[in-house]
């Protein structure tokens, strides 16, 4: 199974686990004084796109490079390839009926498994161009299905196939009534993982081209899906890489986290997953020896924080749950 490198980790013996660093206090009521963090398998080239499928008691996550869908099952704990190749898939997520959504680098687009294994395409391309390489997907509980295309798929051959961008940066919103494909935002610098507040009424969308440092936005949303009151709630303020995020049900940003490769980044300091209160302040931060790229919640009690980080899945359970969560 293993394509990627299988990284050596031990599971601390000690109560709490010294990789939780908790940042603020309020972040001590999310912390479960006796989990730990688990490393649950690894072999991957690069990890993304988390989802837990709660019925089938799996978890999906892509190896981009590595060009396969993996399932990690929770009842038996075996890896077992789930589709291969996978077009270059990025995001992972699902319906409102529990269907998968995929976001493809290699064929620029959006796919929905349907229950019999027959694969629809939502989305290829906008006003006649081709999209980018869509990044990360979200579905709303209107049914609304919201991506991220940056052209980070179409930049080189390590996670797609290169190819001149057709399309600018953009945030996009299929209608779930008419599957009319909306481009509702073009000036977010290298669109990147995004997120609803738990009540729906805040988009969050990372921005991980800004300069100096990456930074989360964030707008309202409207019953229509339309965007208003842009704002950055979370700034790196160095050189942590923001990347992949999951909201939890009290409003707080659980960020993949990382270096971002500059002179200055430190990544032993920097791998994990940092955690912010919804004013954007960081409370606590999830050492782990890999740069974390995309988190989600899942479990049979919907508290149990998955992280998929470079080579390898990483786990642990918090006194929280996700917010918007199918499984």
């Amino acid at each position: 199974m293993n394509q990627g490198p299988s990284i050596p980790f031990a599971t601390s013996p000690r109560y709490p686990d010294p990789r939780i660093e908790v940042l603020d206090e309020r972040f001590l009521k999310l912390r479960v004084f006796s989990s730990s963090v688990e490393q649950l398998f690894s072999g991957m080239r690069w990890a993304e796109g988390p989802v837990w499928f709660g019925d089938g008691r799996y978890l999906l996550v892509s190896d981009i490079p590595g060009n396969r869908i993996l399932r990690w099952d929770e009842a038996s704990g075996q890896v077992s390839e789930f589709r291969t190749p996978s077009h270059n898939a990025n995001g992972l997520a699902r319906d409102r009926q529990g269907r998968l959504l995929t976001c493809e680098h290699q064929s620029r687009r959006i796919t929905r498994t349907e229950y019999d294994g027959r694969i629809t395409v939502l989305a290829d391309r906008f006003e006649g161009k081709r999209l980018n390489s869509p990044n990360d997907i979200i579905c709303q509980s209107n049914g609304a299905v919201w991506f991220t295309d940056p052209p980070f798929g179409i930049a080189g051959d390590w996670e797609g196939d290169p190819a001149p961008a057709e399309l600018p940066h953009a945030v996009y919103r299929i209608a779930p009534q008419t599957g009319a494909l909306q481009q509702v935002l073009t000036d977010v610098p290298g669109p990147n993982g995004l997120a609803f507040s738990p009540d729906e009424s805040v988009l969050y969308v990372v921005a991980s081209r800004a300069k100096p440092h990456r930074q989360v936005w964030a707008y309202d949303v409207d019953a229509q899906g339309g965007l208003t009151n842009q704002r950055w709630v979370i700034d790196a303020q160095g050189p942590g890489a923001l990347d992949g995020i999951a909201v939890d049900a009290d409003g707080n940003l659980w960020c993949g986290w990382g270096s971002d490769g500059s002179a200055h980044g430190n990544p032993e300091q920097l791998d994990g997953v940092r955690v912010f209160a919804p004013d954007g302040s960081a409370i606590g931060h999830i050492h782990l020896p890999e740069r974390c790229a995309n988190v989600c919640f899942g479990g049979a009690k919907n508290n149990r924080l998955f992280m998929a980080s470079s080579h390898s899945l990483y786990a642990i359970y918090t006194n929280t749950r996700g917010a918007n969560a199918l499984g």
